[in-house]
């Protein structure tokens, strides 16, 4: 099914309202926005880009950065719902990542001519060479070492934050998922691991990614930390853990145990 650019006033039924990574609801009941706040949005030129997928019945809009929160109306993080499992979070992260897409997504790398939605795809289409772009998905693979009731948690240098968690990374052409967790781990801490174990998988549009969770023993080795990935690297009982991702993560699950 294609989506479809929206004419004011031509809306479905779950209206998603996003601002950056966050989302518009009622700031009492954190219902989803009606017609009525769409359209005054709309009206005073305050969305960058929105679209309809009637398969899925709902309308995304993507707001300005400057755009405040209309009166009775929040922004909540969309990494939230994730925790709350709420009725929309599944479709709320898809329209999300389709925002993210589309707003990269205007010209043909081909010929360079604009881009319009497919009539009859979740895609793209060039007007010219008529050259078809779908949604890009990142796999990435993130895991959980586990050694004599303990387990292995990094401190990475980019987020600039106290916050340990699990290593990852992304998914190389040519490897499977069970060995990029095995590179991963020996290219960003210099050990070797082992019982590699798929666990559960979580879409994570921010942008783009589907992280594929996994568990493993430690085997052999000593730490030699790659240094503009990671800044520490410890080992951490649950009953004495560090500052870790929030709910609603699958780190934070893996940590916690609960997967």
């Amino acid at each position: 099914m294609p989506m479809i650019t929206t004419r004011a006033g031509d809306f479905y039924p779950l209206h998603l309202l996003f601002k950056n990574a966050s989302l518009l609801v009622d700031e009492k009941t954190e219902d989803l926005p009606d017609d009525q706040t769409i359209s005054k949005c709309l009206e005073h030129l305050l969305v960058k880009d929105w679209f309809s997928e009637p398969e899925h019945a709902y309308t995304a809009l993507l707001l300005e950065e400057n755009a405040p929160a209309p009166a009775g109306y929040k922004f909540i993080p969309l990494r939230a719902l994730f925790d709350e499992e709420r009725p929309y979070s599944q479709k709320a992260a898809r329209a999300h990542a389709l925002l993210c897409w589309r707003s990269r997504t205007h010209f043909c790398s081909a010929c360079g001519a604009p881009l319009q939605d497919d009539k009859f795809e979740t895609a793209r289409s060039c007007m010219m060479c008529s050259e078809q772009f779908f949604p890009t998905i990142a796999p990435a693979v993130i895991v959980l070492i586990e050694k004599e009731g303990s387990v292995l948690l990094a401190r990475h240098s980019q987020k600039n934050t106290d916050v340990y968690t699990c290593l990852a990374g992304y998914v190389e052409h040519g490897e499977s998922a069970e060995e990029a967790v095995a590179r991963e781990v020996k290219e960003e801490v210099g050990i070797t691991i082992q019982n590699i174990r798929y666990i559960t998988s979580q879409s994570w549009p921010f942008p783009d990614q589907l992280m594929l969770a996994y568990k493993a023993e430690y085997k052999e080795g000593s730490f030699h930390l790659q240094a503009d990935e990671i800044d520490e690297v410890k080992w951490f009982t649950r009953d004495n853990l560090p500052s870790i991702p929030k709910p609603g993560s699958v780190a934070h699950k893996l940590i916690m145990g609960l997967i």
